[in-house]
């Protein structure tokens, strides 16, 4: 059980983190939604360790070292490693879910570029879609069908964030665009970075990312009548109010570098209730055959390992080779300050 002024802190992270987030958040049931409240401030913190630290290499290795804490049953004696902890006991949850969202923040420490939109979609399964697979795990689904619909939800919403940044990503020298699509489009991508304009072909590349989502989107309401009935609303507030992010930026002419799109509370008020209407038809409706669909190739690895539910296993060797790079890279900075070897203590 999470202490209750561990998930007071969760709840209190969240509600300044993630306004979309918190807002859905209320319309799950209390089983549900207190977890999820100490699931999505780990999570946030892991994301902020290393989006707002200069050594990013350094934070994923310490997010490695909480991460191995909380599966050893001894956690950093802080708030969301205690809850995350108690998510891993109370719900066993499956460790490659967790470890591939670690891998997702090692490619963002490395400054990964993706070449093409299945690239930017493993990196969305990483740091979105394994998220969703953890919140199905908390709800106590592991249907397989069902956990493919909320990895697509996972990779609609990530590419959302994706469009909505292209500026603000730049501003920080990051680009999440496919680099296919610049060279379409005659852009260098340093050239870009460098001086980030909202051209017609720049607008084009976030209105296909814009577009891929809403299939995305459309598609994954086929697993909400998968999904245990009180946890249906929750989880269509969810993908409403992220999905208004994209309809913002279509209202915007898709130019997401002279402004950030923004939905009002009005607008999640209105999602909410429309959550609210199209859960409830789902419970008297027939399931819709896109359930069945296959899952996006770039996830299925994160359908199986929720579906096994399998807590304790080995790290995979993408992710013990990403994160051995961020060690030597760990190693060559000490070397360089130190004056000594890398290597060498």
């Amino acid at each position: 059980m999470i202490a209750a002024a561990d998930l007071e802190h969760c709840e209190e992270a969240i509600r300044h983190g993630s306004l979309s987030f918190h807002a859905a958040s209320r319309l799950l049931p209390a089983r549900v939604r207190s977890p999820a409240l100490a699931l999505y401030a780990f999570c946030r913190l892991a994301d902020d360790e290393v989006d707002l630290k200069a050594e990013k290499a350094e934070a994923v290795l310490r997010l490695r070292d909480r991460l191995d804490a909380v599966y050893a049953g001894r956690p950093k004696d802080a708030a969301p490693d205690r809850a995350f902890a108690a998510i891993v006991d109370d719900f066993e949850m499956p460790r490659a879910l967790p470890d591939a969202l670690l891998e997702g923040l090692a490619w963002d420490a490395e400054a990964r570029r993706y070449r093409t939109l299945s690239d930017v979609r493993c990196y969305s399964a990483r740091v979105a879609s394994a998220v969703g697979a953890m919140m199905c795990v908390l709800m106590g689904v592991r249907d397989a069908d069902a956990l493919a619909r909320a990895c697509d939800l996972g990779v609609a919403m990530q590419l959302t964030n994706i469009a909505r940044d292209v500026g603000e990503d730049a501003l920080e020298n990051r680009i999440y665009l496919p680099l296919d699509w610049l060279e379409e489009a005659g852009l260098a991508p340093d050239a870009f970075l460098a001086d980030p304009r909202s051209t017609k072909a720049v607008r084009a590349m976030v209105r296909r990312l814009v577009m891929e989502a809403n299939r995305l989107y459309i598609r994954s309401e086929a697993g909400v009548a998968a999904l245990p009935r009180r946890c249906r609303p929750g989880i269509c507030a969810a993908r409403f109010i992220y999905a208004g992010i994209g309809g913002q930026l279509t209202a915007m002419g898709y130019d997401s570098i002279s402004a950030r799109a923004r939905t009002t509370k009005l607008q999640k008020i209105g999602w909410l209730g429309q959550s609210m209407l199209l859960s409830g038809a789902s419970m008297v409706m027939p399931r819709s055959p896109v359930l069945y669909a296959k899952p996006l190739e770039e996830v299925g690895f994160l359908v199986d390992a929720a579906a096994r539910g399998t807590s304790v296993r080995s790290r995979s060797d993408a992710l013990i080779s990403v994160l051995t790079t961020l060690e030597q890279h760990r190693q060559d900075q000490r070397a360089r300050l130190t004056g000594r070897p890398a290597g060498l203590t």
